[in-house]
């Protein structure tokens, strides 16, 4: 295998240890904190692939999407407990992938809905709002966001 491809193989695609704090490029952190919708892909009961719209933000290697508990895509989490979330415009995307979990402690809720309103706009009240966690390991993404040679 070719070295200048990565330790993965794959170019633009890093593996990084659990919750470690990512390094991303000045072009990727911005692209994470402008206003962007992305999907979130989750594994379905029946296999395939369960894809929906999401906002979502990132802080210390830790991808949050704020939802309702009860809904498809928490059901998928606590079965499959792997996710990933992926942001396209124009000709630059980004892929988070890793672990995933759901956090229902008030205080992890109300932290991740203060980083979705600095991102995106205060979202409604909903007192059965949890927090899907993705503990990012993959990282892929078009020319500028990834360095693959870390």
């Amino acid at each position: 295998m070719p070295s200048d491809l990565g330790e993965t193989g794959y170019p633009h695609l890093l593996r990084l240890e659990p919750r470690m704090a990512m390094t991303l490029t000045d072009d990727a952190t911005a692209f994470v904190t402008d206003r962007h919708l992305a999907i979130l892909s989750t594994h379905a009961s029946d296999g395939s692939i369960h894809s929906v719209p999401v906002g979502f933000t990132v802080e210390n290697g830790i991808a949050r999407i704020i939802t309702s508990d009860g809904t498809q895509k928490v059901l998928n989490v606590e079965r499959g407990g792997h996710a990933t979330v992926g942001q396209v415009d124009g000709g630059r995307w980004i892929s988070l992938s890793g672990d995933a979990s759901i956090n229902r402690h008030p205080d992890a809720v109300a932290h991740a809905v203060e980083l979705y309103a600095a991102r995106y706009r205060q979202p409604r009240v909903n007192p059965k709002r949890v927090v899907i966690e993705i503990a990012v390991t993959g990282i892929m993404g078009s020319s500028g966001m990834v360095d693959a040679r870390q």
